[in-house]
């Protein structure tokens, strides 16, 4: 038997995160897998966490303090499975927003059991997801384009698996043998760019990182855009530079000092232009890359 820990956390949106849990209670495929969700309510005002814990009865719920955030809810999902002491084979990283699609853990374990067999490492594998409308890749994977700079593009293919550097953690599989050395989401990290971080630190540590063929679920893309408008006041401007919900400024340069210490003053740079000038962002730029 297969045993894994899927890890969630969650504010105020309780319809989704139920939705997102019916649809992973309906996997198929699965009789060799036996699961086990971790959530962590953030304080939500609609109470997310009683409510599931009514619904759900055998979730594991821990509550926050309104100031987790997404990295930080997770870890302590993360944390809480740990602590349990079952001996996990897998850790599921799952957004509330992501909806599975049916066969998504039995196909998402036998892409990462051929790439063990392939590879003889043990690899992080990240399932892509799409806009329920659209059609359009919304979250997955990403591939480094320079050695040196945080430049990257999106990867997905029908048929192999994918090598990439940077994952979201909107899909995540992580074997509990990468989570040994690698530890957890870090602790420096508030909201976003915990999953990249956790990546880039498993490739470090020797481990492989690869988006799955094909695509594993649904999920609206909710990020719009990466800077405050010139029409906002510099106050407004400089707070969102700061946010865990915005620029992230020094949680960003942590990350890039730390991966790409040559980018550092150009991306230090980039967030200054963005917060001081939006207007050159406003004319010239219409997507929500971070940088």
């Amino acid at each position: 038997m297969i045993k894994i820990a899927v890890l969630i956390t969650c504010f105020n949106r309780v319809e989704k995160t139920i939705n997102c849990l019916k649809v992973l209670y309906s996997q198929r495929g699965v009789d060799n897998v036996a699961f086990q969700v971790f959530l962590t309510d953030d304080n939500s005002p609609d109470q997310t966490g009683k409510v599931i814990k009514s619904q759900f009865p055998e979730i594991n719920v821990g509550y926050g303090d309104g100031n987790l955030f997404w990295a930080g809810g997770m870890r302590n999902s993360w944390q809480m499975a740990i602590n349990q002491g079952t001996d996990f084979d897998y850790y599921l990283l799952l957004n509330d927003d992501t909806y599975l699609f049916d066969d998504c853990i039995s196909r998402i374990l036998d892409v990462n059991r051929k790439l063990f067999e392939k590879y003889k490492k043990e690899s992080i594998t990240i399932g892509t997801t799409v806009d329920p409308e659209s059609g359009k890749f919304t979250y997955g994977g990403f591939k480094l384009t320079s050695k040196f700079r945080l430049k990257y593009k999106f990867v997905t293919h029908n048929e192999v698996e994918e090598p990439c550097d940077l994952g979201c953690a909107n899909i995540m599989l992580v074997p509990s043998a990468i989570v040994k050395k690698n530890g957890i989401l870090g602790e420096k990290f508030i909201h976003g760019i915990a999953d990249f971080e956790y990546t880039m630190r498993a490739k470090r540590n020797g481990f492989l990182v690869f988006s799955a063929p094909g695509v594993y679920g649904y999920c609206k893309y909710d990020h719009g855009k990466s800077w405050k408008s010139q029409k906002t006041s510099f106050k407004e401007r400089l707070a969102y530079m700061y946010s865990p919900k915005g620029l992230a400024y020094k949680e960003f340069i942590y990350f890039v000092k730390k991966y790409f210490p040559l980018d550092t003053p150009i991306i230090a740079s980039k967030l200054w232009i963005k917060t001081i000038f939006p207007f050159l962002y406003d004319k010239f730029k219409t997507d929500g890359q971070i940088i």
